[in-house]
């Protein structure tokens, strides 16, 4: 299985990503892209920018467990994950999260747990910046629960 994480302060390239995880390939039935994008406003307030904080090594270190974790759930072929950090601004993107497989169901299942864990439980601060003022996000219950449902036990492969 093709593998990629990375976390960088640059933007993201997204078609490069996508092309570099299918190059050559002909087993790859579908690909499935998320990207995180940076909102101008959080709970209709405006927002000058995100500044988002990891421990290095340890970030890298969990994002690959859980996308070993994806491939033990479902007919992956291959996975990309690129995170930022630093500061963003709004309409930037935040995340990508690239699923392969030959078949879309699993594609799509591993991009959803993939997000769902970055989303609660990666070692991600984020703080949010408005004019004249910045706080510490707090976790979400809603996310909680969506992250909370990939605790059942697995499904068979597809190849099984």
């Amino acid at each position: 299985m093709s593998v990629t994480i990375r976390l960088q302060r640059e933007p993201i390239d997204a078609a490069a990503e996508t092309a570099k995880l299918t190059r050559s390939r002909t087993d790859v039935g579908a690909v499935v892209a998320f990207t995180g994008i940076c909102r101008g406003d959080e709970n209709g307030e405006p927002i000058a920018a995100l500044t988002l904080e990891h421990y290095p090594g340890m970030a890298e270190a969990e994002i690959a467990r859980h996308v070993e974790a994806a491939e033990r759930r479902w007919s992956l072929l291959g996975a990309t994950v690129i995170h930022r950090y630093g500061r963003i601004v709004p309409g930037e993107d935040i995340v990508l999260v690239l699923t392969a497989s030959s078949h879309r169901q699993d594609a799509f299942a591993a991009a959803e747990f993939l997000m769902d864990y970055l989303k609660t439980r990666a070692p991600f601060w984020k703080r949010v910046e408005r004019a004249g003022a910045t706080h510490w996000v707090e976790a979400k219950s809603s996310d909680d629960s969506a992250a909370d449902r990939w605790t059942k036990p697995p499904g068979r492969k597809a190849a099984e």
